[in-house]
């Protein structure tokens, strides 16, 4: 890897993990396609394990850049229906609900706080979030929305028996499609609008569920329903905007499994689309490197960072103009100078070619000197970035790794042109 990609910050979606048995113990786990489409898109997926106390400890994984919410039990019914609510439902009825679906109603009330505490974390600070299957379901509860403890008693009764629609088949849970048809304008839209044949607005769906959303929260709007009425997918198109790091969405299908037979190749082009989620805030993390916002520091501070843009600014332009320093302007690279020798290693390579041109390290004892000097510096550094917020923290490591970038690019080429001109 280049030194200049070593400057880039990766995004870190959260993904909470889910538990079984194995050798009569827990054993956390998470899907490998979601881990595999996280990683392909350019961030690092980073594990929640399910296990009692993490809901407290939620702020200790920030910086947190998105979250995918996937698979799991179904949602506490008392989260989103009072425990004196009818649900329609007799005690007869619920109980062949657990039987049928007995690895999915066993109420995990700790991965509940947990991912229902992320899903308000992401709402809260506008942080990307996708959620997948119950992630779809955790995230309308958390906005106030209800479910239906389960389709075929609730729903697919309703219908003739050649008209239901098999949400689930435990049989062949992989190869299982049901169709569903795709609301016009809006992101699922623009996703598999390549994929709709002669306008009519459906595509072939893998599900895994028993259970779905039944009153969606006011603040989203549907993307695609089954045949039965049932909503199979939503988003708030008041926080999407994938160019800007805002992506707010929930999928009833599983987009990730739909893929041909013995073979990774998706159904539809449009199926890794949803994990923008991932991508989303990489491209805004890459476009803040250009440090547009102004840092609010302390005005020494602010002073200091000025004078060493200025300073690197000043460099630049010599170094692309190829024009002799002004030796009034002399004084102005000094404070550019001082941060590469507090601040910059030379890599490996670079290393390697000084010591191929016969260069060695002058002036070490000045140089020892001044580092005794910056020792206060660093002090006063500590004490003043000690005192700055989680943001402000986060802008003035984008500018050092931006100026890092530029530094080790610059100083590359200078010695790539030393080389050849050796070698001529």
């Amino acid at each position: 890897m280049a030194s200049s990609d070593l400057s880039v910050i990766l995004p870190r979606a959260l993904i909470v993990s889910r538990r079984t048995v194995r050798k009569n113990k827990f054993v956390d786990f998470v899907g490998e396609y979601h881990l595999d489409l996280i990683v392909a898109y350019g961030a690092v997926p980073v594990i929640v394990p399910r296990v009692s106390g993490v809901h407290m400890l939620l702020d200790s994984f920030e910086p947190i850049h998105g979250v995918l919410l996937c698979e799991g039990e179904d949602i506490d019914p008392s989260l989103y229906e009072p425990e004196d609510a009818a649900t329609g439902l007799s005690p007869e009825e619920l109980e062949e609900i657990r039987r049928l679906h007995a690895s999915d109603t066993a109420i995990d009330r700790e991965k509940d706080s947990i991912e229902l505490g992320l899903a308000k974390l992401c709402l809260e600070r506008n942080i990307p979030y996708l959620g997948i299957c119950r992630g779809s379901q955790v995230l309308n509860v958390a906005c106030g929305g209800t479910l239906h403890q389960d389709i075929e008693k609730e729903i697919s009764r309703n219908f003739a028996q050649e008209k239901r629609v098999a949400h689930i088949n435990y049989e062949d849970y992989d190869a299982h499609r049901h169709v569903v048809r795709v609301v016009e304008r809006t992101p699922l839209h623009e996703w598999f609008k390549d994929s709709l044949e002669d306008q009519r607005m459906e595509i072939m769906v893998n599900s895994y569920h028993h259970q779905g959303v039944k009153r969606l929260a006011q603040r989203f709007v549907p993307m695609a329903f089954a045949p039965d009425g049932l909503i199979e997918g939503f988003y708030d198109p008041d926080t999407y905007n994938p160019e800007e790091g805002k992506f707010i969405m929930g999928l009833q299908f599983h987009p990730e499994r739909m893929r041909k037979p013995d073979s990774d190749e998706f159904d539809y082009p449009g199926c890794p689309s949803a994990y923008q989620a991932v991508i989303a805030y990489q491209k805004k993390l890459i476009s803040s490197t250009s440090v547009s916002r102004p840092l609010k520091l302390d005005q020494e501070m602010e002073k200091k960072r000025r004078m060493i843009v200025r300073s690197f600014s000043l460099a630049k332009n010599l170094y692309t103009t190829g024009q002799g320093l002004n030796p009034s302007k002399e004084s102005e690279l000094r404070a550019g100078a001082e941060f590469l020798e507090s601040n910059t290693a030379l890599t490996l390579q670079q290393e390697k070619r000084l010591k191929q041109m016969g260069a060695t390290v002058r002036n070490a004892g000045s140089y020892i000197e001044r580092l005794k000097l910056n020792e206060e510096r660093e002090k006063m550094a500590r004490n003043v970035i000690g005192k700055m917020s989680v943001e402000q923290v986060s802008d003035l490591i984008s500018f050092y790794r931006m100026m890092e970038q530029i530094c080790s690019e610059v100083l590359d080429r200078k010695l790539q042109d030393i080389v050849n001109d050796l070698n001529t």
